[in-house]
């Protein structure tokens, strides 16, 4: 199925919310959920998928609400390697995806960052939205993963973030 980005809607923080409520509900936990990735972000073009950050203590922490999350229709299937990451998905099509992250690694989340510097940088909204839209057209014309694509965009601008954090460049693609 070919990817699609759409203009950014507003109601896309509210569709945040509300999953956020859900997963505090299933979770019964003190977390702390934040909205991420592109819908996160007024005026960039996304997919329609509701990214959250979710703080944890540790990773015992996410491991105890794992069942209750599984049985509200959660489940584990990312390729993401560097922290926990589950999927919702609503008649066969992904709505939401939320990365755990253990307290200790909150800070330098790449996610949270690029978030961030995004919301403070237009600049780099305009030519992160270019990149995607360039990647969707590559994908659709077989040269290029649209994550792969991407990606290149994606490291320079959360270096200059992170730079600006006084923190280290990280690869960003944690596949």
């Amino acid at each position: 199925m070919p990817r699609m980005l759409l203009t950014y809607d507003p109601a896309w923080a509210d569709q945040f919310a509300s999953i956020a409520s859900e997963i505090t509900t299933l979770s019964d936990a003190d977390w702390l959920i934040e909205h991420i990735g592109s819908t996160a972000v007024p005026g960039m073009r996304a997919k329609p998928i509701i990214d959250l950050a979710i703080r944890v203590r540790d990773l015992q922490d996410f491991g105890a609400c794992l069942p209750a999350l599984e049985a509200g229709g959660w489940r584990r299937g990312s390729a993401v390697r560097t922290h926990p990451v589950m999927i919702r998905e609503t008649d066969g099509v992904r709505t939401a995806i939320a990365h755990f992250f253990v307290a200790e690694d909150w800070d330098a989340a790449n996610q949270r960052i690029l978030r961030d510097w995004l919301l403070a940088h237009p600049d780099d909204v305009d030519r992160y939205s270019h990149a995607k839209c360039d990647a969707v057209a590559a994908e659709a014309r077989g040269q290029s993963a649209y994550n792969a694509a991407k990606t290149p965009v994606i490291q320079e601008i959360v270096d200059r973030a992170r730079a600006a954090r006084g923190l280290p460049s990280v690869p960003v693609y944690g596949k």
